[in-house]
């Protein structure tokens, strides 16, 4: 006898059910939507790539160089899978650059694999939503990105977020005033902890990976922790390090989309100028931004669901043409999980909100031609397969989601009627079989 394999799943990897695949893919075609009215364009890569092309822009040092999933192929070469979607970018622009047109604007949606401790809303494979502008150094491109994030966000349905940016830029005058730059790396790959690791934690990290000393430690961190209003931040950032060149372009960028996004409609209170944010890759070199969720209980925290930042030549080391560039991508996964905990997903595992009951057998047909006419009208409907008790099929359409049910045996045939049943209000009602579709449409639309 066969012994039967037990089925079991890999640790931080996940199955998807209807019940949480159809508002996945619904968030999918909302992030295409946005992106599409931006003008960005569809892109695709392959989810395997020389493990050069991925490693060559990571650090040694990078906690993402040990999470990737790096492996021989049969042909023995050195292969990796893509840990983000914007080093594949990297490669796919210097690749095509003669085939694409400057400023480029690409969006991708794809899953990446990093080999990371599972956590709350922390997957081992998960989606990516990306969207960039490659081919202009321009404010412009970075004040877009702040744009397409809030807009995103509304888009699904959040109304309780809070997006923070900061400017590498401002970080690197800041520790070149310090006296730290050469230091820069190590110290906001450490800075980039803060948040997930007491602000202890990360002076420690400071002073043992970078051998800053204990004072100077606490000096970055003051300077990252600096609170106030977006305005009294600036200003005093403007006293004490304006004098230098970099960091003054830094606060100019920043004092610019905060005025762009207000005058843009951006609601006050959404854009927050957080020091401390910076990006723990070491490819971005100006504007980064962070998403979290507000209004969370605090064992829901998952961190940012939608990142990212300027990077100025990403594409440098497979081309000898500069490709800056600045983009953002929302993790679909992890915002997805808080979600779900939070009840916010709609409870339907059926993507047909109307379900046709099959009384008579022999009228299969007639079911059919009602279930087409109003697929034909942008009605998902979904015919019963046996004809089996009401209640039996009932109870399906109620345990799926299904929105509506449609009867119809051989005394409504007769009399050329149907019977629609509301299944989230428990009422019935018999209309004529030319009303079918404005009474769905009604039912459908007052939800």
């Amino acid at each position: 006898m066969t012994q039967l394999i037990q089925p079991q799943i890999l640790k931080g990897f996940r199955d998807y059910l209807p019940e949480l695949m159809i508002p996945r893919e619904g968030f999918l075609d909302t992030a295409r939507r946005v992106y599409r009215s931006y003008g960005f364009a569809p892109i695709d890569t392959p989810a395997l790539e020389y493990a050069e092309v991925l490693l060559g822009k990571i650090d040694a040092g990078a906690e993402v160089q040990k999470q990737i999933y790096r492996f021989k192929d049969h042909g023995d070469r050195d292969v990796a899978l893509r840990f983000d979607l914007t080093v594949p970018f990297a490669r796919f622009a210097a690749l095509h650059l003669n085939e694409i047109k400057l400023p480029f604007k690409r969006y991708h949606l794809g899953p990446v694999w990093r080999g990371e401790t599972p956590g709350a809303g922390r997957f081992r494979e998960f989606w990516q939503c990306d969207f960039d502008t490659i081919g202009t150094t321009s404010n412009a491109a970075d004040i877009e990105v702040a744009l397409v994030i809030h807009d995103l966000m509304r888009a699904l349905g959040l109304e309780h977020f809070e997006i923070k940016v900061n400017n590498r830029l401002v970080l690197n005058g800041l520790l070149e005033e310090l006296g730290l730059a050469k230091l820069a790396t190590p110290l906001l790959r450490a800075l980039d902890k803060l948040g997930k690791a007491s602000p202890e934690a990360v002076a420690k990290e400071m002073v043992d990976r970078s051998g800053v000393t204990a004072d100077q430690a606490t000096r970055v961190l003051a300077l990252a922790s600096m609170t106030g209003s977006n305005a009294e931040i600036l200003d005093r950032l403007q006293r004490e390090f304006g004098g230098n060149a970099r960091a003054a372009d830094g606060i100019a960028r920043l004092r610019e989309l905060l005025d762009v996004a207000r005058a843009a409609g951006v609601p006050d209170g959404v854009l927050h100028i957080d020091l401390s944010i910076a990006r723990g890759l070491d490819y971005y070199t100006g504007t980064v931004y962070e998403t979290f969720l507000t209004n969370l209980p605090k064992e829901l925290a998952v961190g940012s669901v939608c990142s990212g930042g300027r990077y100025d030549n990403l594409a440098g080391l497979y081309t000898k043409r500069e490709l800056p560039g600045v983009g953002a991508s929302l993790g679909l996964d992890r915002l997805l999980a808080v979600m779900e905990k939070l009840n916010m997903l709609p409870k339907t595992s059926t993507t047909a909100p109307v379900l046709i009951v099959q009384f008579n057998p022999e009228r299969l047909g007639d079911y059919q031609k009602m279930a087409r006419s109003l697929r034909a009208e942008g009605i998902g409907t979904e015919v019963y397969p046996e004809a089996k008790k009401i209640g039996k099929q009932l109870e399906y359409a109620e345990s799926r989601g299904f929105r509506a049910a449609l009867i119809a045996g051989t005394e409504e045939f007769a009399q050329g009627v149907w019977k629609i049943k509301d299944m989230m209000r428990r009422e019935e009602a018999t209309v004529a079989a030319t009303d079918v579709l404005p009474r769905l449409r009604s039912l459908l639309g007052g939800e």
